[in-house]
């Protein structure tokens, strides 16, 4: 049974991936802050490391939270080219994705990996986005649940102290960038499974928890996603680079019933 809408707010990631140049994260910040002020805490934007400390000069006190894509599963030390989940404290970060489909691929992040950084954001005070999903191959084979379910236990034990200081969100691979997006129904049963598998790996916060779903989410179908009883918001790609379409996107997961 989905949890009371009343204990979930809305949210909305912007993961502007790398894109852009100071000039254009300038004014796509402006755009946001600008349209945003009637969506208090609803949305947040990760812009890439070299833009976070702009980020922070132009969204301060604006409602609009900021922060990174990933973060460092080391605390500190001579680790080149890392980031530690202090600096992002150090330069006001909210959040912090973590094990985004993209990493795992791309950059060999394994469910481990993604447990270590997970903890070390939570130590340093962040929120950490945690990221699940399944591939077409494993979706076409039958395999969504057993893939969901192989990550989210790998974290539970982490999450089981945390209270409801993560957000889980469910980003199937095939979905990303594609064009093609989970239908509602879809997003619906996955938001489902992994709140229950939260549940039964003793996370007693999992009710309260907020699940996003990102893949190819766009203003002319965001409003049937985020209508769903357990989407509580979205993890945006392409559409955030855009402000007006990621402000429509904040609007229709504010306005959800």
């Amino acid at each position: 049974m989905a949890a009371p809408r009343a204990r979930r707010e809305a949210l909305v990631l912007g993961n502007w991936k790398m894109n852009g140049d100071a000039a254009s994260a300038e004014a796509l910040l402006a755009g946001v802050q600008a349209g945003a002020r009637d969506l208090p805490g609803v949305a947040g934007v990760c812009p890439p490391y070299p833009y976070l400390a702009l980020a922070a000069a132009r969204l301060a006190g604006s409602g609009v939270a900021w922060g990174a894509q990933d973060v460092s599963a080391f605390e500190d030390g001579a680790y080149t080219g890392e980031v530690s989940a202090r600096m992002l404290v150090d330069l006001g970060c909210t959040w912090t994705l973590v094990g985004h489909s993209e990493r795992r691929t791309l950059f060999g992040d394994t469910d481990a990996e993604v447990v270590r950084k997970t903890t070390r954001a939570l130590a340093a005070g962040l929120v950490p986005v945690v990221c699940v999903g399944e591939t077409l191959a494993e979706r076409e084979a039958g395999a969504t649940e057993a893939v969901l379910a192989r990550q989210i236990d790998a974290v539970c034990p982490v999450l089981r102290d945390a209270g409801e200081r993560c957000v889980l969100a469910y980003e199937p691979v095939w979905a990303i960038g594609t064009g093609l997006t989970a239908s509602p129904a879809q997003a619906q049963a996955a938001h489902a499974f992994i709140r229950a598998r939260l549940a039964s790996g003793g996370v007693v916060a999992a009710p309260g928890l907020r699940l996003l779903y990102g893949g190819s989410v766009k203003p002319s179908n965001a409003v049937e996603l985020f209508g769903q009883p357990d989407v509580d918001g979205g993890l945006i790609g392409g559409a955030s680079l855009v402000a007006a379409d990621f402000l429509s996107i904040c609007r229709a997961a504010a306005g959800r019933s």
